[in-house]
């Protein structure tokens, strides 16, 4: 398919869905219901579009701050498989990112794919030194279709008014940004490859949890060569092999591992859903796909952890706090209902029975209270209550009695100390000790500065926004259109009154200076008109955010 009938597909795509929930806010404190059947007619019609769109169905399965439930609902069960790529473009691929032919790289290559997706293929291979390994392969000229993919989308949603699309959807744009960004991220097997490794070194103090390691002389930005994990995925485990082995302890030290990843040392894996863990004949858990991984700055560590602490031990209030702390409040955000609906959430959560509800189900119904009451949530907590979701699913496959609630009261007294630790290391004292040194050497003269100007009277508030260019420029624009609006309104009356003189030259009956004047009127006014109904739009909701 050439770019101009890619680019129609899409256009015609926006047009057919332009009235679905993504592209029209719902006004806060109404939520919009939502035909299931149209959900999934918007699901089959990303996916018929290809794996570009499967993967922006997939993201956008976990974030309800953009979708209502259904839609959620109907996205999450978009399959990433596809058809296998015959092997000859395989092979291809691999001799030209790795300079060699594949007889002369490996010696044996299986000519039958164990996994195929829509973004790679994965064939089990043997080096010449007789090492097992798993080879995924990106398909041909994928990264050139998803590029162009993505910026067909982002022209046409940015034209807004092209396709019919609401111009100032909440939350789309910034997240097609984001979207875009992680896919070239996931699109780098270098970078999955360099996750591995993180992993790996991370989950040590894990003997039973196991990441593959990459093959750095067989991997390129297009091929990724690792460690071949074979087992069964864990929501396929036998009962009569859960009566021979205890799973129970490989459940808690998974939760606590990513409690670790998540809290302790910032790293948040968006997918650990049951299809990427395998259970070895020795009972030992293996990590898989490793794509995508974000990535959490401390301070907005501390408060996720602060927000799921306040959560499991049911201080709602604090959780609401924490929580508008984070988001961005939007111009109606009503705070008091904010408040109220989390308090009675998170206490429904904390006195509620083990397998009721999950850690990540709360997270998830409280991101929805937010954006209902006008708040906008950070990204990495939409990512943090997916991957708590997700890694609840796959504890309950190997315990069915566990939970992430009562493994982090477990594990709090250990989170801490992890947490204070790093925090403790020599960069990030030698910083805090300099930020302190300056503070006191240039505290005193500054202070000084303050009390003799206020003793002098001349302490003054400056108010930046009043001098922008921006503000002046709209003030101009005001007095030119209310002039150009005199000056139609006095043609039109001079002209009136030249009509009532029967003298000087005629045109159609009339007299030429007068239509003349009524015809320049009408060009003035009409152009003033043209002004106000494309130039003019409606301001955007003034956004705060409270500093971290």
């Amino acid at each position: 398919m050439n770019e101009a009938s890619r680019l129609a597909a899409i256009t015609a795509f926006l047009l057919k869905h332009r009235s679905s929930p993504l592209f029209r806010r719902a006004g806060v404190g109404r939520e919009e219901a939502c035909d299931p059947a149209k959900a999934k007619e918007f699901a089959d019609d990303l996916e018929a579009l290809g794996p570009t769109f499967v993967k922006v169905g997939q993201t956008l399965s976990t974030r309800p701050d953009l979708l209502p439930r259904e839609y959620l609902d109907a996205l999450e069960r978009l399959q990433d498989e596809a058809e296998p790529v015959p092997l000859e473009q395989i092979e291809a691929q691999i001799e030209k990112e790795l300079g060699a032919p594949v007889r002369k790289l490996f010696k044996a290559f299986s000519p039958e794919p164990i996994g195929t997706a829509s973004l790679a293929q994965v064939h089990a291979a043997t080096l010449p030194s007789g090492r097992r390994v798993a080879v995924k392969v990106q398909r041909p000229d994928l990264s050139t279709q998803v590029e162009t993919d993505l910026a067909s989308l982002k022209r046409l949603v940015a034209a807004g008014g092209a396709v019919g699309l609401a111009p100032g959807r909440y939350g789309f744009a910034e997240w097609l940004e984001e979207f875009h960004a992680a896919m070239l991220a996931e699109l780098d097997y270098l970078q999955e490859a360099e996750n591995l490794e993180t992993f790996r070194s991370r989950m040590e103090e894990f003997p039973d949890i196991l990441v593959p390691a990459p093959v750095w002389d067989y991997t390129t930005s297009r091929v990724l060569t690792m460690e071949l994990a074979t087992g069964i995925r864990v929501t396929d485990i036998p009962e009569v092999r859960r009566t021979e082995i205890d799973l129970v302890p490989l459940a808690h030290d998974l939760g606590r591992a990513y409690l670790d990843q998540i809290f302790v040392h910032g790293l948040i894996h968006a997918d650990p859903h049951p299809g990427n863990m395998l259970l070895t004949a020795e009972h030992q858990l293996v990590l898989l796909d490793l794509g995508m991984v974000g990535h959490v700055p401390p301070r907005l560590r501390d408060q996720l952890l602060k927000l799921v602490l306040a959560t499991v031990e049911g201080r709602g209030e604090q959780a609401a706090e924490v929580f508008m702390h984070m988001g961005t409040r939007l111009e109606e955000f009503d705070e008091p209902r904010f408040t109220r609906e989390i308090s009675r959430k998170v206490s429904r959560f904390c006195h509620a029975e083990v397998g009721v509800e999950s850690e990540g189900e709360v997270l998830l119904e409280m991101i929805r209270v937010a954006i209902d009451c006008g708040l906008k949530p950070p990204t990495e907590l939409t990512m943090l209550a997916k991957t708590l979701l997700n890694l609840e699913g796959v504890m309950l496959a190997l315990d069915r009695d566990v939970s992430i609630k009562g493994i982090l009261r477990e594990h709090m007294e250990k989170l801490f100390r992890a947490r204070a630790t790093s925090s403790l290391d020599l960069g990030r004292l030698v910083t805090d000790a300099l930020d302190v040194q300056e503070l006191v050497r240039e505290a005193p003269p500054r202070l000084s500065v303050l009390l003799r100007t206020l003793a002098d009277n001349r302490f003054r508030v400056h108010i930046a926004g009043l001098e922008e260019s921006k503000l002046i420029e709209g003030i101009q624009k005001v007095a030119n259109r209310i002039t150009a609006g005199l000056i139609s309104a006095a043609m039109i009356v001079g002209a009136a009154l030249i009509m009532r003189i029967d003298a000087g030259p005629k045109l159609f009956g009339y007299p030429a200076l007068a239509l003349v004047m009524f015809l320049i009127a009408a060009v003035v006014g009409g152009m003033l008109v043209f002004a106000s109904l494309v130039g003019d739009r409606r301001a955007p909701p003034a956004d705060h955010k409270d500093p971290i």
